[in-house]
């Protein structure tokens, strides 16, 4: 007999606030609790079987044997001697652990008095008994298997508890995955950041991070959650601040017409920290997609740079035309003019002299990005025949 009044309690709470049904609690329980009464008073090979009454606290036992003949089983030989006896039992312990298979590339199965009886001894128990077939053999009750049972059956609730959170959490943050979420900083540790999201850890690892930033411990940070993982420790999150997703959806945060719909970001360029260019598009002609993003007085864009340090941001026009769409990514830079090669997808910008260092940008950032957000390899030439290339970078997905 084991107190049900606790475990009863446990299990429907289980099932009401975590959703487990009864019926996998119980289950679970009699399955644990056949496992420790093998482990206690069984025999290697015995294949037990457990019954919990969850109203009067009763168990039962019972071992399961399955109805074989002698045709498709192999019976082995007992050894007499100890020491063939035990080198028998080494080899039957490598033989039960391996899958062989015969001739005819048919399981092999060995005969165990313990899991195994054969049809003529089961007819004379049931008479209707055929090949295959499971009988059930009453064990007899152990008087003090009730503390084994209680430790046993508690064991089986907390692990479940902690599964159905596992579970709760997955869900609860799969969902979130691909959105920003908020956290507190608990530690820095080799460069990477443990922020505290409640019921689970996120990790913002130090490549993830924009350069630069600095949060102490207990400090509120946003982050864009690009993955949830499993793990055996449990569920951990991954966050970043310098994903070019995070800048957009920091963006649709602000921007209604972005969150409805009606404008379009089609492609991203950003170097975390220092600047970014953004192309974007609208559905409805009445609506300015740039403005959208910088919104009246440039508070939008304003609200963003600000999350983001300071970081730079150029908000473009995206075109179907490649020639304009070049033009419209070397911004704030003045083009000439600007000619293509669809074939290997090379642009050759013409740019005044005056406008040459502005085109380009501070350390060939300007060009980069422009390469980076069109897809472009960019050749930037002055009217005085001076060279610059800037071929597209690999852009973080």
């Amino acid at each position: 007999m084991i107190d049900l009044k606790v475990i009863n309690s446990v299990i429907e709470q289980m099932e009401q606030e975590r959703g487990i049904p009864k019926e996998k609690m119980l289950e679970a329980i009699e399955m644990a609790l056949a496992t420790a009464y093998k482990k206690e008073y069984g025999k290697r090979g015995q294949i037990i079987k457990a019954k919990v009454d969850l109203a009067s606290g009763k168990m039962e036992f019972a071992q399961i044997k399955t109805v074989v003949d002698k045709d498709s089983v192999v019976i082995r030989e007992e050894k007499e001697d100890k020491d063939a006896e035990e080198r028998f039992k080494r080899t039957r312990k490598i033989e039960e652990e391996k899958v062989e298979l015969n001739a005819d590339g048919e399981k092999i199965v060995y005969y165990n008095p313990e899991h195994h009886i054969f049809i003529e001894d089961a007819k004379r128990i049931k008479k209707d008994a055929k090949v295959g077939d499971e009988l059930i053999f009453p064990l007899e009750e152990k008087s003090d298997y009730g503390r084994i049972a209680a430790q046993t059956a508690k064991q089986v609730i907390v692990q479940k508890i902690r599964e159905a959170e596992k579970v709760s959490v997955f869900n609860e943050y799969g969902e979130k995955e691909g959105a920003i979420v908020t956290g507190i900083v608990q530690r820095l540790e080799r460069g990477n950041l443990f922020v505290d999201m409640g019921r689970a850890t996120a990790i913002l690892p130090f490549e993830e991070q924009i350069p630069g930033e600095k949060f102490k411990p207990g400090e509120r940070i946003r982050g864009y959650l690009y993955r949830v993982e499993e793990t055996p420790k449990g569920i951990f999150l991954r966050l970043s601040r310098s994903h070019p997703k995070f800048l957009e959806e920091l963006f649709r945060a602000e921007s209604p017409e972005l969150g409805t719909g009606v404008i379009e970001i089609k492609s991203i360029a950003r170097e975390a920290g220092s600047r970014s260019k953004i192309a974007v598009a609208s559905k409805d002609e009445h609506i300015d997609p740039v403005g959208s993003l910088v919104g009246q007085r440039g508070v939008r864009v304003s609200t963003v740079m600000s999350e983001l340090g300071g970081e730079k941001i150029d908000i473009i026009e995206w075109s179907a035309d490649p020639k304009k769409f070049i033009e419209e990514s070397l911004s704030p830079a003045r083009i000439l003019s600007v000619t293509v090669d669809e074939t290997e997808k090379k642009a050759e910008v013409e740019v005044a002299a005056d406008q040459q260092s502005l085109a380009i940008g501070k350390g060939g950032q300007n060009v980069r990005l422009a390469a980076k957000l069109t897809g472009w390899k960019i050749d930037i030439i002055s009217v005085e025949g001076e060279y610059v290339e800037a071929e597209e970078e690999e852009v973080k997905a």
